[in-house]
């Protein structure tokens, strides 16, 4: 996450300026460069192997690898979609999660929307005058500067690397909903020359869908066990049958997003251990999908080599965010005490915990989604969202659940009064680990202000009042095996998904860690990057190496990676911070613990002390 911090000495602010300046004149008199962002969702930095995913880990050894990287807070995709295409923060960008709050919209009733769509977002865009994240995309500029530009891949994050370009007429999108008809006006157009060559390639020109990888199964079911190999061969082939010798042909340089759902949908579905916590997320069916991301990177270089533009081209790979075991279980909650005998095991957290427990706190009324009052004597529970007041239409706050975080929209004209109750009481939970306010509430005591977590800047979209993130732990069991605790987190999420199964969102190490590497002809080869690095520093460094002026409005802004350079310097200085907020009552009490290069801070992991994997500060 991005906010303003210390400052980088004179010095060596000079040096990483001078080298900037001097290798855009450089570039300048050079070929174009093609350029490749490879998102492989939700990839954990320590999966990665020669055994587990050898493209990811050749690229690690002769490329860069950056060991100190972070995905922006909250860790879901569409946030740091949001940060991959823009370079800026999400208190610039304003995709404050996966689901958020909206103004009313024509494709879907409730004030919750999830962002993982195309008709969502198009309708979202067009409420905020064609541009709501309110900056320049790396593929808009790009486009701008005569690239060819396409976006492959998982449906949400594709069309927000260029959302300004959603009629289809400029940069080419292919994702799930290509050449479907299941929702009208959903799919975003193709061109029919696209069209064309896919069919004499031998592509289907509709996407496929998941397939037997689709069902994330139920409390009594088991989930998937196979990778989501059926569908992405179908992304790998467009991209390298059709798009990659498009752009080769055309001689004209090249910007490519590629999003693979694998590892995240896999992981998020698996159904290796049900009800389970090992093996979660480190089973055989995660790895599948882990290679089924680093195989089809492998292809794309295969296709960039027989095409004779892989020299030319830079390669940025990332995942948007890391990943943790679900944990379903808490000693505090009243929630887990209730029943749900529809879809929940006995003892376990119900999907809405949170909102149960709070609304029972605060003594009012509990709604749906949809304003249907929610009866727990019945077994009720909410799904996807949930509204609380005595007036379901115009409810005192609405909890928006986003996995290992859950958002807080509060009444403007009742938030004052309620947000100190609201964190009062969830300073009360074990499963609660960290809590951040917006600073216009004023301070209170166990939460952080949210412009401490780069929350807070110039987006356009209703801002939450209060997130909540959730807690973590290291698996005793798994840590046996794989001695890493990022890769043996076991964590609290508000989802409809299983214990066992896989989900992210959380300030913890094991999300916020994701991996990142790069290789190409602008990037130093076998080079370990220690210097924090983030999601948000992509389009900055690309940006630079393509000798674009990345126009700006917010002030959340990530770097260009100059340390990772060809001729860069040697290395780059960072400060450590660790930041406390004042302790509530029951001495609950919220520890962010950073990095920062300059203006821009990196966010390590933050909550109480013993509930969040990475926070190395004990009290």
């Amino acid at each position: 996450m991005l906010m303003k911090s210390g400052r980088l000495s004179r010095n060596l602010r000079l040096a990483v300026f001078g080298f900037l300046a001097a290798s855009s004149l450089a570039h300048a008199a050079d070929k174009p460069r093609n350029v490749i962002i490879f998102v492989a969702d939700g990839l954990r930095y320590g999966i990665v192997n020669h055994d587990t995913a050898p493209t990811f880990a050749d690229i690690q050894k002769n490329g860069v690898d950056f060991r100190n990287s972070h995905s922006v807070y909250p860790t879901v995709t569409t946030a740091n979609a949001s940060a991959i295409a823009t370079g800026h923060g999400i208190g610039d960008t304003g995709e404050w999660s996966n689901a958020i709050v909206l103004p009313p919209l024509k494709s879907e009733p409730g004030t919750v929307h999830f962002m993982e769509s195309d008709l969502i977002l198009k309708e979202t865009n067009g409420l905020y005058g064609n541009n709501y994240f309110n900056e320049m995309s790396l593929l808009a500029l790009a486009r701008q500067n005569h690239y060819q530009t396409a976006a492959i891949g998982k449906e949400g994050p594709i069309l927000i690397q260029d959302i300004s370009a959603w009629d289809g007429a400029s940069t080419i999108f292919i994702d799930d909903s290509t050449g479907t008809n299941w929702e009208k006006d959903h799919a975003i157009p193709l061109d029919p020359t696209i069209v064309r060559a896919m069919k004499e390639a031998g592509v289907e020109t509709m996407a496929r869908d998941r397939g037997l990888n689709q069902s994330a199964g139920a409390y009594n079911l088991p989930g998937v066990i196979v990778a989501n190999t059926y569908q992405q061969q179908w992304f790998t082939d467009v991209a390298t049958k059709v798009i990659l010798p498009r752009f080769a042909a055309s001689g004209q340089p090249f910007a490519l997003v590629y999003w693979s759902r694998d590892p995240d949908g896999t992981q998020h579905n698996t159904g290796d251990s049900l009800n389970q916590f090992s093996p979660g997320i480190n089973g055989p069916t995660s790895l599948a999908a882990v290679r089924n991301a680093s195989d089809n990177l492998q292809a794309l270089i295969d296709k960039l080599k027989e095409l004779g533009v892989y020299d030319n081209t830079d390669i940025f790979v990332t995942a948007d965010h890391g990943f943790s075991t679900i944990s379903r279980q808490s000693k505090t909650s009243w929630a887990a005490k209730q029943s749900y005998p529809d879809d929940t095991v006995k003892g376990f957290l119900p999907e809405g915990f949170l909102a149960l427990d709070l609304a029972r706190d605060l003594n009012l009324p509990l709604f749906d989604a949809y304003g249907a009052p929610v009866n727990v004597p019945h077994g009720d529970h909410p799904k996807n969202s949930a509204s609380i007041g005595a007036d379901a239409a115009h409810p005192d706050i609405i909890v928006a659940e986003s996995g290992g975080s859950d958002l807080l929209y509060l009444d403007p004209a009742k938030a004052k009064d309620l947000a100190p109750k609201i964190i009062a009481a969830l300073t009360k939970q074990d499963y609660v680990a960290g809590l951040f306010v917006d600073d216009e509430l004023g301070p209170i005591p166990g939460a952080l202000p949210m412009s401490a977590v780069g929350l807070r800047g110039k987006a356009l979209t209703p801002r939450p009042a209060i997130y909540v993130s959730f807690s973590d732990y290291a698996l005793p069991s798994c840590l046996k095996k794989w001695g890493q605790p990022e890769l043996c987190s076991v964590m609290i999420t508000d989802t409809n998904l299983q214990q066992g199964q896989g989900n992210h969102g959380g300030f913890t190490r094991a999300n916020t860690r994701n991996f990142m590497a790069a290789i190409g002809p602008d990037f130093k080869a076998g080079y370990a990057d220690m210097a924090p690095v983030s999601n948000a520093d992509i389009t900055p460094t690309l940006a630079h190496i393509l000798g674009f002026d990345l126009p700006a409005k917010g002030t959340l802004k990530g770097r260009a990676i100059g340390e990772a350079l060809v001729n860069g310097p040697a290395t780059i200085d960072s400060t450590p911070h660790v930041t406390r907020s004042e302790p509530a009552t029951n001495g609950f009490v919220t520890i962010l613990e950073s990095q920062s290069i300059g203006e821009e801070t990196y966010l390590d992991a933050a909550g109480v002390p013993g509930r969040v994997i990475g926070l190395k500060t004990t009290k």
